[in-house]
């Protein structure tokens, strides 16, 4: 806590929050919207800390100048957030103008979690039972109505604007993403932080629809067409002669990627420490361990195949022999460079046709058989 990387008091931070909005004569904890000490969980890092409590509605200024514009570019919406003007009609306001026959309809949310009164911690949830921000219903997470709500506006008068998401979102993904991990920062997303979709200013509502009845990105269908929009490089891959069976639905991104933080380094966002764990998961028998191993199948799968799709047989950068060449000289084998002009009738044409290499060294992931030291059985 002494640290210059921490904020010095937790408790200081609250007393300049509600120093900065003792003039509006609002009780923040009374009014629900500071919760107690006891039933939050305070991030100590001050950028993580400035994030979270926008989230719940407060503009914090202990950090400085460049903190608080780092929240909210135009400081609009944080000045919205800190008022705290919550509708007490709720969601009945939002959905006199929300309804299927506008251009925005909600209607669909009630047919999910965030929309299910008797789901605990939910928006909706009644707010007698709810802790802060469960209850608020709509304005959980796009904060105060305010003046949004007026049915009618003067003429040439342009509507309030409340925190919009995604692709018409109208505030900073820091703070975007911090209205959705004000409730769902649990184990699943505690890799986030730092992540190269993070880092990527990607929000949480860029890949989510939580509007929809079902979220696509959460379907097996439907999740490589939402995460394809950004790799399109992936999406080349897929169309190749070789591919892993994405295009069927076989197999989803997640099932070897996490997009909300990977176990391993780089920016892969691989679900397991290495790549060759997460090839694993499927390719069961390539694992090993074997009495003779082949040291580049052990080390890494990518070495020889591609992940996404090639024009290769099984997925591989290179057809063989060239492939094996790039690592295996000649020295002590009757190996050299199979070159076109090596076609029948020469001796050595064996090595180029079918399986080249592979014709004799067939065990290339590694053998177990006590004659098996060069792969061939």
């Amino acid at each position: 806590m002494e640290s210059t990387r921490f904020h010095p008091s937790v408790r200081a931070l609250l007393n300049s929050v509600r120093g900065m909005t003792s003039g509006s004569g609002v009780d923040l904890r009374s009014e629900g919207i500071l919760p107690s000490m006891e039933s939050t969980r305070f991030h100590l890092d001050v950028r993580a800390l400035l994030n979270r409590m926008a989230v719940i509605g407060l503009l914090i200024c202990a950090s400085g100048p460049a903190a608080a514009a780092a929240v909210d570019r135009d400081g609009y919406l944080v000045d919205k957030l800190a008022a705290g003007d919550y509708s007490r009609r709720g969601a009945d306001t939002c959905l006199g103008c929300h309804d299927e026959s506008e251009q925005f309809p909600t209607n669909a949310l009630f047919e999910t979690v965030h929309g299910h009164p008797g789901m605990d911690g939910s928006p909706f949830m009644p707010g007698s039972s709810a802790s802060f921000p469960a209850g608020l219903q709509c304005e959980a997470c796009h904060g105060p109505i305010g003046e949004h709500g007026q049915r009618i506006l003067p003429h040439g008068a342009v509507r309030e604007p409340i925190v919009n998401f995604g692709r018409r979102g109208n505030a900073p993904t820091d703070l975007q993403n911090h209205f959705c991990l004000a409730c769902h920062e649990d184990y699943d997303r505690s890799r986030w932080a730092g992540s190269a979709h993070e880092q990527g200013d990607v929000a949480c509502a860029d890949c989510h629809r939580i509007h929809s009845r079902a979220d696509p990105v959460r379907l097996q269908a439907g999740q490589a067409a939402v995460c394809l929009d950004c790799h399109q490089q992936v999406r080349a891959d897929l169309l190749k002669l070789s591919s892993h069976p994405m295009r069927d639905h076989q197999l989803a991104c997640r099932d070897c990627h996490d997009p909300h933080g990977g176990s391993g380094t780089g920016d892969a966002l691989v679900r397991e420490p290495s790549i060759n764990q997460a090839c694993y998961r499927c390719h069961a028998e390539k694992q090993g361990p074997f009495l003779w191993e082949h040291p580049p199948a052990s080390e890494d799968c990518g070495i020889c195949h591609l992940p996404h799709g090639s024009n290769q047989p099984a997925l591989l950068v290179r057809r063989a022999p060239q492939l094996c060449q790039a690592c295996h000289s000649s020295v002590g084998h009757r190996s050299l460079p199979q070159l076109a002009d090596r076609l029948p009738s020469d001796p050595g044409a064996e090595f180029l046709f079918a399986n080249a290499c592979l014709n004799c060294h067939a065990q290339v992931h590694g053998s177990n058989h006590p004659s098996g030291n060069l792969l061939r059985r």
